[in-house]
Protein backbone atom coordinates (compact mmCIF):
# COMPACT_ATOMS: atom_id res chain seq x y z
CA UNK A 1 0.00 0.00 0.00
CA UNK A 2 1.19 3.16 -0.85
CA UNK A 3 0.51 6.86 1.50
CA UNK A 4 -2.47 7.39 -0.16
CA UNK A 5 -4.01 4.18 0.26
CA UNK A 6 -2.88 4.30 3.94
CA UNK A 7 -4.09 7.50 4.63
CA UNK A 8 -7.36 6.40 3.15
CA UNK A 9 -7.61 3.70 5.76
CA UNK A 10 -6.37 5.01 8.89
CA UNK A 11 -6.73 8.74 9.30
CA UNK A 12 -10.23 10.50 9.94
CA UNK A 13 -11.33 11.89 6.32
CA UNK A 14 -11.73 15.56 7.35
CA UNK A 15 -9.46 16.75 4.86
CA UNK A 16 -9.96 16.65 0.82
CA UNK A 17 -5.98 16.56 0.45
CA UNK A 18 -4.39 18.04 -3.06
CA UNK A 19 -2.45 14.84 -4.96
CA UNK A 20 0.84 15.46 -3.33
CA UNK A 21 3.01 13.58 -1.01
CA UNK A 22 5.14 15.82 0.61
CA UNK A 23 8.20 14.24 1.12
CA UNK A 24 11.08 16.89 2.03
CA UNK A 25 11.85 20.50 1.49
CA UNK A 26 14.14 23.28 1.68
CA UNK A 27 13.48 26.67 2.01
CA UNK A 28 10.10 27.89 -0.04
CA UNK A 29 10.96 24.52 -1.97
CA UNK A 30 8.70 21.34 -1.52
CA UNK A 31 9.74 17.77 -2.55
CA UNK A 32 7.24 14.80 -3.22
CA UNK A 33 7.74 11.15 -3.09
CA UNK A 34 8.77 11.30 -7.23
CA UNK A 35 11.03 13.79 -6.84
CA UNK A 36 9.06 16.69 -8.12
CA UNK A 37 9.85 20.20 -6.73
CA UNK A 38 7.15 22.98 -5.87
CA UNK A 39 7.64 26.61 -5.42
CA UNK A 40 5.57 27.03 -1.67
CA UNK A 41 3.32 29.49 -1.82
CA UNK A 42 1.23 28.28 1.29
CA UNK A 43 4.11 27.98 3.66
CA UNK A 44 2.00 24.81 5.99
CA UNK A 45 -1.18 27.49 5.69
CA UNK A 46 1.34 30.32 6.85
CA UNK A 47 3.25 28.34 9.80
CA UNK A 48 6.77 27.72 8.27
CA UNK A 49 7.15 31.50 8.51
CA UNK A 50 11.10 31.25 7.54
CA UNK A 51 10.44 28.38 5.38
CA UNK A 52 11.33 24.68 5.33
CA UNK A 53 14.53 23.31 7.45
CA UNK A 54 15.56 27.52 8.13
CA UNK A 55 19.09 26.55 9.22
CA UNK A 56 18.60 29.56 12.47
CA UNK A 57 15.02 27.88 13.35
CA UNK A 58 17.11 24.33 13.23
CA UNK A 59 19.53 25.24 15.67
CA UNK A 60 17.21 26.81 18.02
CA UNK A 61 14.91 23.40 18.26
CA UNK A 62 17.92 20.70 17.95
CA UNK A 63 20.03 22.15 20.99
CA UNK A 64 16.73 22.56 22.84
CA UNK A 65 15.53 19.04 22.34
CA UNK A 66 18.85 17.70 23.11
CA UNK A 67 19.06 20.16 26.68
CA UNK A 68 15.59 19.57 27.91
CA UNK A 69 12.38 18.92 25.30
CA UNK A 70 9.92 19.10 27.99
CA UNK A 71 9.13 19.93 31.88
CA UNK A 72 5.41 20.44 33.73
CA UNK A 73 4.36 24.16 33.98
CA UNK A 74 4.63 23.50 37.39
CA UNK A 75 8.40 24.25 36.72
CA UNK A 76 10.25 27.13 35.62
CA UNK A 77 11.78 26.96 31.86
CA UNK A 78 13.78 29.59 30.31
CA UNK A 79 12.94 29.61 26.14
CA UNK A 80 9.37 29.85 27.91
CA UNK A 81 9.81 32.77 30.21
CA UNK A 82 12.03 34.36 27.39
CA UNK A 83 9.45 34.51 24.66
CA UNK A 84 7.07 36.12 26.86
CA UNK A 85 9.41 38.45 27.89
CA UNK A 86 10.21 39.41 23.98
CA UNK A 87 6.46 39.27 22.99
CA UNK A 88 5.92 42.06 25.79
CA UNK A 89 8.45 44.44 24.92
CA UNK A 90 7.92 44.03 20.90
CA UNK A 91 4.10 44.73 21.52
CA UNK A 92 3.66 46.65 24.71
CA UNK A 93 0.87 43.93 25.76
CA UNK A 94 1.78 42.71 29.78
CA UNK A 95 1.30 38.67 30.17
CA UNK A 96 0.81 35.89 28.05
CA UNK A 97 -0.25 32.41 28.36
CA UNK A 98 1.28 29.96 26.58
CA UNK A 99 -0.97 27.11 24.34
CA UNK A 100 -0.69 24.74 21.31
CA UNK A 101 -2.98 26.27 18.23
CA UNK A 102 -4.91 29.35 17.43
CA UNK A 103 -7.89 27.79 18.50
CA UNK A 104 -6.77 26.84 22.37
CA UNK A 105 -5.10 30.77 22.18
CA UNK A 106 -8.55 32.18 20.79
CA UNK A 107 -10.20 30.11 23.89
CA UNK A 108 -8.01 31.74 26.55
CA UNK A 109 -8.60 34.88 25.08
CA UNK A 110 -12.17 34.69 25.32
CA UNK A 111 -11.86 33.33 29.14
CA UNK A 112 -10.54 36.16 30.00
CA UNK A 113 -12.45 38.54 28.27
CA UNK A 114 -15.28 36.57 30.16
CA UNK A 115 -13.90 36.64 33.52
CA UNK A 116 -12.66 39.84 33.24
CA UNK A 117 -16.07 41.38 32.65
CA UNK A 118 -17.84 39.38 34.95
CA UNK A 119 -15.41 40.06 37.91
CA UNK A 120 -16.02 44.37 37.47
CA UNK A 121 -19.86 43.98 36.01
CA UNK A 122 -21.33 40.87 37.36
CA UNK A 123 -22.55 37.90 35.03
CA UNK A 124 -24.85 39.32 32.51
CA UNK A 125 -22.24 40.97 31.29
CA UNK A 126 -20.73 38.11 29.06
CA UNK A 127 -21.78 38.22 25.10
CA UNK A 128 -18.78 38.45 22.81
CA UNK A 129 -19.48 39.73 19.47
CA UNK A 130 -17.34 38.71 15.95
CA UNK A 131 -18.13 39.57 12.35
CA UNK A 132 -19.71 38.39 9.81
CA UNK A 133 -17.29 36.25 7.65
CA UNK A 134 -14.88 35.62 10.83
CA UNK A 135 -13.18 32.68 11.36
CA UNK A 136 -11.85 31.59 14.69
CA UNK A 137 -11.13 27.88 15.07
CA UNK A 138 -12.86 24.60 15.15
CA UNK A 139 -13.20 24.02 19.11
CA UNK A 140 -17.15 24.28 20.07
CA UNK A 141 -16.36 27.96 21.45
CA UNK A 142 -14.36 29.12 18.56
CA UNK A 143 -16.78 27.70 16.24
CA UNK A 144 -19.74 29.36 18.27
CA UNK A 145 -17.41 33.08 17.71
CA UNK A 146 -17.01 32.12 14.24
CA UNK A 147 -19.23 34.33 12.44
CA UNK A 148 -19.98 31.79 9.00
CA UNK A 149 -23.01 29.43 9.72
CA UNK A 150 -21.63 26.92 7.05
CA UNK A 151 -19.59 26.02 9.82
CA UNK A 152 -22.18 25.95 12.68
CA UNK A 153 -24.82 23.31 11.33
CA UNK A 154 -23.12 20.20 11.99
CA UNK A 155 -22.41 20.63 15.52
CA UNK A 156 -25.01 22.30 17.44
CA UNK A 157 -25.68 23.05 20.43
CA UNK A 158 -23.10 25.37 20.03
CA UNK A 159 -21.61 27.69 23.16
CA UNK A 160 -23.64 30.48 24.20
CA UNK A 161 -23.33 34.01 24.37
CA UNK A 162 -21.65 34.48 20.62
CA UNK A 163 -23.32 37.54 18.45
CA UNK A 164 -21.93 38.12 14.93
CA UNK A 165 -22.23 42.38 13.28
CA UNK A 166 -21.43 43.45 9.80
CA UNK A 167 -18.14 45.00 9.43
CA UNK A 168 -18.56 48.70 9.05
CA UNK A 169 -21.62 48.84 11.20
CA UNK A 170 -21.05 50.16 14.42
CA UNK A 171 -25.14 51.12 15.09
CA UNK A 172 -25.32 47.13 14.88
CA UNK A 173 -22.87 46.59 17.64
CA UNK A 174 -24.75 49.10 19.83
CA UNK A 175 -28.09 47.38 19.08
CA UNK A 176 -26.01 44.44 20.74
CA UNK A 177 -25.05 46.54 23.78
CA UNK A 178 -28.30 47.62 24.24
CA UNK A 179 -28.55 46.00 27.46
CA UNK A 180 -24.79 46.38 28.58
CA UNK A 181 -24.52 42.63 28.15
CA UNK A 182 -21.22 42.66 25.98
CA UNK A 183 -17.97 41.55 27.76
CA UNK A 184 -15.40 41.71 24.03
CA UNK A 185 -15.42 42.50 20.45
CA UNK A 186 -13.15 40.28 18.61
CA UNK A 187 -11.77 40.87 15.42
CA UNK A 188 -9.27 39.51 12.67
CA UNK A 189 -8.15 42.61 11.14
CA UNK A 190 -8.31 40.68 7.84
CA UNK A 191 -10.40 37.87 7.43
CA UNK A 192 -8.55 34.74 6.62
CA UNK A 193 -10.14 32.32 5.85
CA UNK A 194 -13.48 34.34 4.71
CA UNK A 195 -12.11 35.20 1.78
CA UNK A 196 -8.49 37.40 2.08
CA UNK A 197 -10.85 40.36 3.59
CA UNK A 198 -9.29 43.52 5.26
CA UNK A 199 -11.36 45.80 7.13
CA UNK A 200 -11.73 49.26 6.53
CA UNK A 201 -9.40 51.73 8.83
CA UNK A 202 -12.25 53.77 9.23
CA UNK A 203 -14.18 51.15 10.98
CA UNK A 204 -11.44 49.42 12.96
CA UNK A 205 -11.12 53.18 14.09
CA UNK A 206 -14.00 53.24 15.07
CA UNK A 207 -14.39 50.28 16.90
CA UNK A 208 -11.87 50.64 18.54
CA UNK A 209 -13.02 53.99 20.21
CA UNK A 210 -17.25 52.39 20.72
CA UNK A 211 -14.57 49.87 23.05
CA UNK A 212 -12.59 52.04 25.13
CA UNK A 213 -15.90 54.10 25.57
CA UNK A 214 -17.94 51.17 26.87
CA UNK A 215 -14.68 49.29 28.89
CA UNK A 216 -15.88 46.42 26.11
CA UNK A 217 -12.43 44.90 25.90
CA UNK A 218 -11.08 44.49 22.08
CA UNK A 219 -9.66 41.08 21.02
CA UNK A 220 -7.33 40.89 17.91
CA UNK A 221 -7.56 37.50 16.52
CA UNK A 222 -3.64 37.28 14.86
CA UNK A 223 -3.26 33.74 14.50
CA UNK A 224 -2.73 34.15 11.04
CA UNK A 225 -2.23 37.48 10.55
CA UNK A 226 0.19 37.91 12.84
CA UNK A 227 4.16 37.43 12.98
CA UNK A 228 5.22 39.77 10.16
CA UNK A 229 2.73 38.13 7.72
CA UNK A 230 1.46 41.50 6.77
CA UNK A 231 4.32 43.36 6.85
CA UNK A 232 4.12 44.39 10.44
CA UNK A 233 4.60 42.57 13.61
CA UNK A 234 1.04 42.06 14.10
CA UNK A 235 -1.76 43.03 11.90
CA UNK A 236 -3.48 45.59 13.99
CA UNK A 237 -0.23 47.67 13.91
CA UNK A 238 -1.47 48.83 10.37
CA UNK A 239 -4.61 50.22 11.98
CA UNK A 240 -3.54 52.50 14.90
CA UNK A 241 -4.99 50.80 17.59
CA UNK A 242 -3.97 48.42 20.89
CA UNK A 243 -6.20 45.57 21.57
CA UNK A 244 -6.64 44.49 25.14
CA UNK A 245 -5.98 40.84 23.82
CA UNK A 246 -4.23 39.44 20.94
CA UNK A 247 -3.89 35.48 20.17
CA UNK A 248 -1.75 34.35 17.69
CA UNK A 249 -0.08 30.82 16.32
CA UNK A 250 0.65 29.66 12.66
CA UNK A 251 3.90 30.85 12.10
CA UNK A 252 4.89 31.87 15.51
CA UNK A 253 7.21 28.90 16.18
CA UNK A 254 8.05 28.56 12.75
CA UNK A 255 6.57 24.98 12.36
CA UNK A 256 5.80 23.80 15.83
CA UNK A 257 2.78 24.03 17.44
CA UNK A 258 2.48 26.56 19.53
CA UNK A 259 -0.12 29.26 20.34
CA UNK A 260 -0.23 32.83 22.57
CA UNK A 261 -2.75 34.82 24.07
CA UNK A 262 -1.31 38.33 25.00
CA UNK A 263 -3.07 40.28 27.86
CA UNK A 264 -3.04 44.28 27.88
CA UNK A 265 -3.02 46.24 30.61
CA UNK A 266 -6.59 45.99 31.67
CA UNK A 267 -6.56 41.96 32.18
CA UNK A 268 -3.03 41.56 32.96
CA UNK A 269 -3.96 40.02 35.83
CA UNK A 270 -7.14 38.52 35.64
CA UNK A 271 -6.40 34.68 35.88
CA UNK A 272 -5.26 33.14 39.26
CA UNK A 273 -3.59 29.83 39.98
CA UNK A 274 -6.01 26.89 38.24
CA UNK A 275 -7.78 29.72 36.17
CA UNK A 276 -6.73 27.91 32.92
CA UNK A 277 -3.81 25.68 31.79
CA UNK A 278 -1.98 23.62 29.12
CA UNK A 279 0.13 20.56 29.56
CA UNK A 280 2.12 21.58 26.62
CA UNK A 281 1.95 25.23 26.47
CA UNK A 282 4.92 27.36 26.63
CA UNK A 283 6.42 23.82 25.65
CA UNK A 284 10.41 24.42 25.96
CA UNK A 285 11.25 23.05 22.06
CA UNK A 286 8.28 25.19 20.87
CA UNK A 287 9.41 28.40 22.67
CA UNK A 288 12.82 27.74 21.39
CA UNK A 289 11.65 27.78 17.76
CA UNK A 290 9.36 30.63 18.31
CA UNK A 291 12.28 32.84 19.72
CA UNK A 292 14.56 31.93 16.95
CA UNK A 293 11.30 33.74 14.59
CA UNK A 294 10.45 36.67 17.02
CA UNK A 295 13.95 37.59 17.16
CA UNK A 296 14.48 38.27 13.24
CA UNK A 297 11.05 40.08 12.74
CA UNK A 298 13.05 43.24 12.82
CA UNK A 299 12.61 46.33 10.51
CA UNK A 300 14.78 45.04 7.31
CA UNK A 301 12.34 41.35 6.83
CA UNK A 302 9.36 43.38 7.58
CA UNK A 303 10.16 46.16 4.77
CA UNK A 304 11.23 43.11 2.38
CA UNK A 305 7.72 41.68 3.32
CA UNK A 306 6.05 44.72 2.70
CA UNK A 307 8.39 44.83 -1.12
CA UNK A 308 7.12 42.05 -2.00
CA UNK A 309 3.70 42.25 -1.80
CA UNK A 310 3.82 45.43 -3.76
CA UNK A 311 5.61 43.79 -6.52
CA UNK A 312 2.84 40.67 -6.40
CA UNK A 313 0.10 43.12 -6.12
CA UNK A 314 1.47 45.45 -8.98
CA UNK A 315 1.75 42.33 -11.27
CA UNK A 316 -1.61 40.57 -10.56
CA UNK A 317 -4.49 43.57 -10.21
CA UNK A 318 -5.80 44.25 -13.54
CA UNK A 319 -3.75 40.79 -15.16
CA UNK A 320 -6.21 39.15 -17.53
CA UNK A 321 -8.43 36.76 -15.68
CA UNK A 322 -7.79 38.78 -12.38
CA UNK A 323 -10.94 39.84 -10.79
CA UNK A 324 -9.23 41.41 -7.51
CA UNK A 325 -6.61 41.34 -5.25
CA UNK A 326 -6.84 41.49 -1.62
CA UNK A 327 -5.29 41.21 1.28
CA UNK A 328 -1.83 42.66 3.04
CA UNK A 329 1.78 41.95 2.86
CA UNK A 330 2.36 38.12 1.77
CA UNK A 331 -1.52 37.57 2.83
CA UNK A 332 -2.98 37.70 -0.28
CA UNK A 333 -6.45 36.66 -2.11
CA UNK A 334 -6.68 36.86 -6.25
CA UNK A 335 -10.31 36.61 -7.23
CA UNK A 336 -10.04 34.82 -10.47
CA UNK A 337 -12.24 34.37 -13.43
CA UNK A 338 -12.34 30.45 -13.59
CA UNK A 339 -12.60 28.87 -10.67
CA UNK A 340 -10.45 29.05 -8.04
CA UNK A 341 -10.07 25.45 -7.67
CA UNK A 342 -9.20 25.16 -11.61
CA UNK A 343 -6.50 27.92 -11.11
CA UNK A 344 -5.10 25.92 -7.77
CA UNK A 345 -5.11 22.42 -9.93
CA UNK A 346 -2.96 24.16 -13.05
CA UNK A 347 -0.54 25.85 -11.01
CA UNK A 348 -0.01 22.56 -8.93
CA UNK A 349 0.41 20.73 -12.61
CA UNK A 350 3.20 23.69 -13.11
CA UNK A 351 4.95 23.06 -10.09
CA UNK A 352 3.80 26.02 -7.86
CA UNK A 353 1.51 25.27 -4.91
CA UNK A 354 -1.00 28.01 -3.94
CA UNK A 355 -4.09 27.57 -1.12
CA UNK A 356 -8.01 28.48 -1.61
CA UNK A 357 -9.97 30.94 0.51
CA UNK A 358 -13.90 30.89 0.17
CA UNK A 359 -13.73 31.86 -3.95
CA UNK A 360 -10.13 32.99 -4.11
CA UNK A 361 -6.90 31.60 -4.38
CA UNK A 362 -4.95 32.36 -1.38
CA UNK A 363 -1.08 32.99 -0.94
CA UNK A 364 0.83 33.03 2.30
CA UNK A 365 4.51 32.48 1.09
CA UNK A 366 7.22 32.35 3.70
CA UNK A 367 8.39 35.57 4.79
CA UNK A 368 12.04 35.32 3.55
CA UNK A 369 10.80 33.26 -0.02
CA UNK A 370 13.49 34.09 -2.34
CA UNK A 371 12.60 36.99 -5.04
CA UNK A 372 13.45 35.47 -8.07
CA UNK A 373 11.51 31.81 -6.46
CA UNK A 374 8.46 34.38 -5.41
CA UNK A 375 8.59 36.43 -8.96
CA UNK A 376 8.34 32.87 -10.99
CA UNK A 377 5.68 31.82 -8.74
CA UNK A 378 3.43 35.14 -9.50
CA UNK A 379 4.35 34.34 -12.95
CA UNK A 380 3.01 31.11 -12.96
CA UNK A 381 -0.27 32.68 -11.49
CA UNK A 382 -0.50 35.35 -13.97
CA UNK A 383 -0.36 32.96 -16.90
CA UNK A 384 -2.53 30.18 -15.27
CA UNK A 385 -5.31 33.04 -15.14
CA UNK A 386 -5.13 34.35 -18.14
CA UNK A 387 -5.39 31.14 -20.13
Amino acid sequence: MNIKDIDKKYIAPTYNRFPVVAQSGKGSVITDDRGRQYIDMGSGIGVTAFGIADPVWLDAVTKQAATLQHASNLYYTEPCVKLAELLCKKTGMKKVFFSNSGAEANECAIKAARKYAQDKYGKKRHVIATLTGSFHGRTLTTLAATGQDKFHKLFTPLTDGFVSFNAGCIDELEKINKDGTLAAVMIECIQGEGGVVPLGKDFVKALYEYCVKNDVLLIADEVQTGNGRTGELYAYMNFGIKPDIVSTAKGLAGGLPMGATMLGEKCENVFSFGDHGSTFGGNPVCAAAAISIIERLDEKLLQSVKDKSTYAFLSLENGKGIEAVTGMGLMIGIKTVKPAGEVIEECMKRGVLCLAAKDKVRLLPALNIDDGLFKKAIETIKRVCAE
